[in-house]
């Protein structure tokens, strides 16, 4: 330590003592560490040694007794050695053939470099071997260690003390380090046998080299049943996946996870898992970002509303009930801005993190949506939280992008965005900023509004000078929420207070050196009772304001005089968003997440509507096109998935968390997370029963394939137990499951009611028998062969290949196998939705992975007929209904391709306001529908689609309302040098954030890779 202690004081000269003291009691402890460490490989060496030298011996000795018998003893004890380096027992016996001195000479005459390697692979692979395996014995007869029919025996040879080739220095005490298990390694290497002088040196190169000589005894042995696999080349999943026997066990968190291999597979070694034929295709979207957004609503030319929710932008026609998706973000959507043009948008996200740690950027995308291409990706790099605001300049016909970021200091940008080029940035305020916009005559001014603040910025070139808004003898509003420009170039505020505030440029010139003409507040109206949160202007010129508190949308006319007003019900919360729609028609979003259309005469059509708030409950009708959501907004809901409407909606008492579907599709059972579960009926969504199991959340509820038993697991680690009669209409609780150590998180039933499989939050599988009691089943090896009717346990051999490598066991939410045991759908807290086949018994199997949420996915589940799957967001609160495709197109008439204005699937009429959310019209059965697989092109790198040569352009598939759509001179934006023209394709692959973000796993390797099918472009 005082060579350390000397170098540290010549490097830090200036540090204070406290410092250095502090620095070399951490090189103290370091090197502890270190001395520990080479105590334990050099107790593991020496055994190695001790068991090298006994079994070369054995193998001469043999050799001159019996010429044809060499070696079969110290060949065991070799290969019993190499199952200890390779993590396994010292007891384990196999039969392999022998190793020659020779081929020990070979081994031991390495490089240097080469034996370096070795050593240090060694000394890794001994440590681990040191923490898992119980000490052995200090000192172990030769003649047991060489022990044999086939070999004579030799007498014990004597134990000599650990010497070291310089005599003159003492051993140093052994010093414990933290582990007490290391402890008990170094205990054990005081009573191994060491050599001194040049034998220590050879024998010291032979052990290095153990694992070359293990190596070929492994390549040389034919007869040994269960081949030891280079460690070198495992993943950690795979070391922790390993068959032995007639069972599995892999490992989460240091825990054995113990799983049986069915009766039916014969060789484990030649189970493959390979990637689904099938694939997803993003078909609707349910929901709208509301809550926490503002502004975030408008009508394209083309007739679709755009808005949206998670990472997807939606393009919804709600005359023809169609969605298509922009894909191309890769966390949270948070703003959005219209070009002049009315074609191109740009979306601006904020930052993530993927499941490997990494950032992901904030970043603002601009692309096409007629053809759903990104034409730029802007400020990757550049900002630092998330895009809170963002907008285009209108005098110079858009060419402009300024963005505000959400960082700290709300730093203000202006982009040349066609060349990608930063043309100046400033601070802003502290203070929050909500509104930044471009003078639509003015292309010097941009305009920025917040807490407390108005500025006005000249931009000139790369500077850009700021003039504060004077509020002088009017009210100083807390937060300026809004604004807009009028006719005269006067610029209107609506504020938190209410009121509408007219700025006007000074018509003084300002003195030298004092920037530009300030504005000043040349009037004052008031507007709506609480805040006025957003403003529209109107071809007309006139101007729609949507109030806070007071739920009005009300129309101004040119001299700011109200025209008319209309309430927005408070069931739908207040108004955060207003557009212009055709003709008399606005657009209101809200912030409980609804999309209203409406005129002034005839009052509002929900159009969009989601919940507003954590989303975990989710469960598929039986035998309709229908599935339940339920969530924390203690809302449920039922869906139809052909015409994507709301059925029905109820309120709870509780967070809704888990439900599921009678057989009979009649009722519906749900749990809270109190430990109070309701059943409801599921056409009149009347309660027909309330019952307590416990005091905590309820995680799952499960019927039996019949119908006449209901499973309840709750977080309390108990599985109640129900009988249900009259179709489910009446439950009695006759059993509990006792035995898990944590809360349940999955189980599943046996087809004949007699067995339920469950997992438990410690990654548990336990198996219960049901009639007997519901007793657990102590021998689990009785239910490898069960055929089980559902398959959602996240734990178990068919379906543990799933796991994602150095998992922590919480990283897969929900797993569901389709009907036809053909995939698995699987939701993960990295925002992806996967497609594995079914079985899945492999470590690292391959799949196919989905992007369009923007939180943890919390659930899935496949509809009765496998047509299509439902995903749901955590607290991206989204529901994601995805077609099931086929890979290899099927042979359909060319009228049923994929196009640019395709209707996903057609479906109703919007319906009336008084007839959502209050009483629920009666469910009509639907017909079994199986939809035919249309031919998929080509993916690209946002998720969406190429047009393949054999398809014919979007204009000539679906021609598109004639009144809706500008010219095509009009719809075409200008192209030049730096910006690409709209095309079919999506972002280049440089411009791509995470290219093998909707790709096959990394393991698919050989295969071409793969984006998941979206909406045609």
């Amino acid at each position: 330590m005082d060579g350390f202690a000397g170098s540290l004081d010549d490097s830090m000269s200036g540090a204070s003592a406290s410092d250095v003291n502090d620095r070399l009691s951490a090189l103290e402890l370091r090197v502890q560490q270190q001395e520990d460490e080479l105590t334990v490989m050099k107790a593991a060496l020496a055994d190695v040694l001790r068991r090298l030298a006994a079994s070369e011996d054995s193998a001469s000795s043999s050799t001159k007794k019996q010429h044809g018998g060499k070696g079969g003893a110290a060949m065991r004890e070799a290969f019993s050695m190499s199952c200890i380096a390779n993590g396994g027992s010292a007891g384990r016996k196999r039969d392999s053939t022998s190793v020659t001195r020779k081929e020990t000479v070979s081994s031991a005459a390495k490089s240097g470099g080469e034996r370096r390697k070795e050593n240090s692979s060694q000394r890794s692979q001994m440590e681990e071997i040191q923490e898992r395996e119980e000490p052995a014995p200090p000192t172990v007869p030769a003649d047991k260690a060489a022990s044999s029919p086939s070999s004579s025996p030799h007498p014990p040879q004597p134990q000599r003390p650990v010497q070291s080739s310089d005599s003159t220095k003492a051993p140093s005490p052994i010093k414990r380090g933290p582990s007490m298990k290391r402890g008990s390694g170094m205990e054990r290497s005081q009573s191994s046998t060491w050599e001194t002088g040049e034998e220590t040196r050879n024998k010291l190169v032979k052990a290095a080299s153990t694992s070359k000589l293990l190596a070929k005894v492994v390549k040389n042995a034919d007869r040994h049943k269960e081949p030891v696999v280079s460690q070198a080349k495992m993943s950690t999943r795979e070391k922790n996946s390993q068959a032995e026997g007639n069972h599995i066990k892999m490992f989460m968190r240091g825990r054995p996870i113990t799983m049986f291999i069915p009766s039916d597979i014969e060789n484990y070694e030649e189970v493959r898992t390979e990637l689904p034929s099938e694939r997803l295709k993003l078909e609707w979207v349910y929901g709208y970002r509301g809550r926490d957004c503002r502004a975030n609503v408008y009508l394209l030319p083309t007739g679709e509303i755009v808005y949206f929710i998670a990472s997807v932008v939606v393009l919804f026609n709600y005359e023809e009930r169609t969605q298509r998706h922009y894909l191309g973000h890769t966390d949270c959507v948070k703003c959005l801005a219209i070009h002049p043009d009315k074609i191109r948008i740009a979306t601006g996200q904020i930052a993530g993190v993927d499941k490997d740690g990494r950032a992901l950027q904030p970043h603002v995308r601009i692309w096409d949506s007629v053809s759903l291409s990104t034409l730029q990706v802007v400020g990757l790099g550049t900002f630092e939280r998330g895009v809170g605001s963002l907008a285009f300049s209108k005098a110079d016909s858009g060419q402009h992008l300024s963005v505000i970021d959400d960082c700290n200091d709300h730093m203000l940008t202006v982009w040349d965005w066609q060349k990608k080029g930063k043309i100046a940035e400033i601070k802003t305020t502290n203070e929050v900023v909500l509104v930044v916009e471009f003078h639509p005559t003015d292309p010097n001014t941009i305009v920025t509004c917040g807490k407390s603040h108005i500025f006005f910025w000249t931009w000139n070139g790369t500077s850009l000078a700021r003039k504060q808004g004077i509020f002088g003898k009017y009210e100083k509003p807390k937060f300026v929420q809004c604004l807009a420009f009028l006719s005269t170039g006067d610029i209107l505020t609506g504020d938190s207070g209410g009121i509408m505030l007219v700025w006007t440029r000074s018509s003084a010139e300002p003195p030298p050196g004092k920037g530009p003409k300030a504005f000043q507040i040349s009037r004052q109206v008031k507007g709506h009772e609480g805040s006025v949160f957003c403003m529209c202007e109107m071809r007309s010129g006139t101007l729609l304001t949507g109030g806070g508190k007071d739920h009005k949308v009300i129309l101004w006319d040119h001299d700011l005089r109200p025209d008319r007003e209309i309430e927005v019900p408070e069931q739908y919360g207040t108004i955060r968003a207003v557009a212009e729609g055709k003709g008399e028609e606005f657009l209101v979003g809200t912030s409980r997440n609804f999309i209203l259309r409406g005129t002034f005469n005839d009052g509002f059509l929900v159009e969009v509507q989601g919940h507003t708030d954590e989303l975990w409950g989710l469960a598929s009708h039986p035998f309709r096109d229908m599935f339940l959501t339920c969530a924390q907004d203690r809302l449920v809901c039922l869906w139809n998935s052909t015409d994507h409407s709301l059925q029905w909606s109820r309120t709870l008492e509780e967070h809704g968390h888990c439900a599921d579907f009678h057989p009979s599709g009649a009722v519906v059972a749900i749990g809270t997370h109190s430990g109070k579960w309701y059943a409801l009926d599921a056409d009149t969504t009347d309660l027909i029963a309330i019952h307590t199991d416990g005091n905590e959340q309820l995680s799952v509820m499960r019927f039996s394939v019949d119908g006449r038993l209901l499973a309840v697991g709750s977080h309390d680690n108990f599985i109640y137990l129900y009988t249900v009669a009259e179709k489910g209409r009446k439950y009695s609780r006759f059993g509990k499951c006792t035995g898990h150590s944590s809360y349940i998180t999955h189980l599943d039933w046996s087809p004949d009611n007699n067995f339920i499989m469950s997992n438990s939050g410690d990654y548990e599988i336990l198996y219960w028998d049901i009639p007997n009691s519901c007793k657990l089943i102590r021998n689990r090896s009785e239910c490898k062969d069960i055929d089980w009717a559902t398959y959602t346990c996240v734990l178990g051999y068919h379906v543990f290949g799933v796991w994602p490598e150095g998992s922590d066991g919480t990283d897969i939410n929900a797993l569901i196998r389709s009907h036809n045991r053909k995939v698995i759908a699987l939701a993960d807290d990295f925002c992806k939705v996967h497609l594995f086949a079914y079985p899945c018994s492999r470590a690292k199997a391959p799949s196919h992975k989905y992007s369009a949420h923007s939180s943890h996915v919390t659930n899935v589940s496949f509809l009765y007929n496998d047509s299509h799957l439902i995903s749901t967001g955590g607290k991206d609160t989204s529901i994601m209904q995805w077609r099931l495709v086929e890979k290899t197109p099927s042979l359909v008439p060319s009228d049923s391709a994929l196009s640019l204005g395709e209707g996903l699937l057609h479906g109703g009429n919007p319906r009336r306001m008084d007839s959502i959310l209050t009483t629920p019209p009666t469910l009509s059965p639907n017909p079994l529908t199986t939809p035919t697989d249309d031919p998929v092109p080509p993916p690209t790198a946002n998720g969406t689609q190429e047009i393949s040569p054999e398809t014919p352009p979007p204009s000539e598939l679906v021609p598109p309302p004639s009144e809706l759509v500008p010219p095509p001179s009009e719809l075409t934006p200008p192209c030049s040098d730096s910006t690409p023209p709209p095309s079919d394709s999506t972002v280049s692959p440089k411009d791509s954030l995470d290219p093998s973000d909707d790709t096959a796993t990394p393991s698919d390797e050989g295969l071409p890779s793969f984006t998941p099918p979206s909406p045609p472009s």
